[in-house]
């Protein structure tokens, strides 16, 4: 009775949160020479200001996180495109994206320190790509036109203004847009793109947790 007693305790402790701080890690990745949006790492925090440009930064997980299955963050616009198609190349305008990079687990090693373009150009890349913009049913599980089969996207949010948390489900999110379960976590993104529409976004992006 001791030792189940034991087991059941560490079965229902709480897991243990990990924050992925906005530090000196993240390197940006453009997607264009004449293109690219402003970043302000603020440690728990990152503004991001996209004038008619865009561009994404990125981060490596530390392996201590690689087996993380779920996230939270907070995320505010002030500042917001119009809604666009996010299934069409070209015109897919979004206030905020949060890239979560899985790669099989014998991948892992050998591309955690590679370049962005190099992790995402792998076989073994799946992504998670949750989305503020367009319009559609919060949830829905979209297509993207970008690496077709290797980046799919969660729409979290229309496109507007405002100031939300999100909790994030990744390994049945994973599960639903690949009909498989996820590999290791060794990197996350974030991007905002306003060039199609030749906007302004003002936003940011606080507390990002995995578990």
């Amino acid at each position: 009775m001791k030792y189940l007693s034991l087991i059941l305790a560490l079965i229902t402790q709480p897991v243990l949160a990990a924050e992925i701080m906005f530090d000196s890690g993240w390197k940006e990745q453009g997607f264009s020479l004449f293109s690219s949006n402003d970043y302000a790492l603020n440690g728990h925090s990152m503004g991001v200001v996209s004038d008619g440009s865009v561009s994404m930064i990125f981060k490596v997980v530390p392996e201590a996180d690689w087996q993380a299955r779920a996230a939270s963050w907070q995320w505010s616009v002030s500042r917001s495109v119009v809604a666009t198609d996010l299934t069409v190349k070209g015109v897919d305008d979004r206030n905020l994206a949060l890239y979560f990079v899985f790669v099989d687990t014998q991948s892992a090693a050998g591309l955690a320190s590679g370049s962005a373009r190099r992790v995402f150009n792998d076989d073994s890349t799946r992504t998670l790509v949750y989305v503020w913009g367009g319009d559609y049913p919060r949830g829905a599980v979209l297509p993207s036109p970008f690496q077709p089969g290797k980046l799919m996207t969660i729409a979290s949010r229309p496109a507007s203004t405002g100031n939300f948390t999100e909790n994030a489900d990744l390994a049945a999110d994973f599960q639903r847009a690949y009909s498989t379960a996820p590999g290791a976590l060794i990197a996350i993104g974030v991007s905002a793109d306003s060039d199609d529409t030749d906007s302004y976004i003002a936003a940011q992006i606080s507390n990002l947790l995995l578990q």
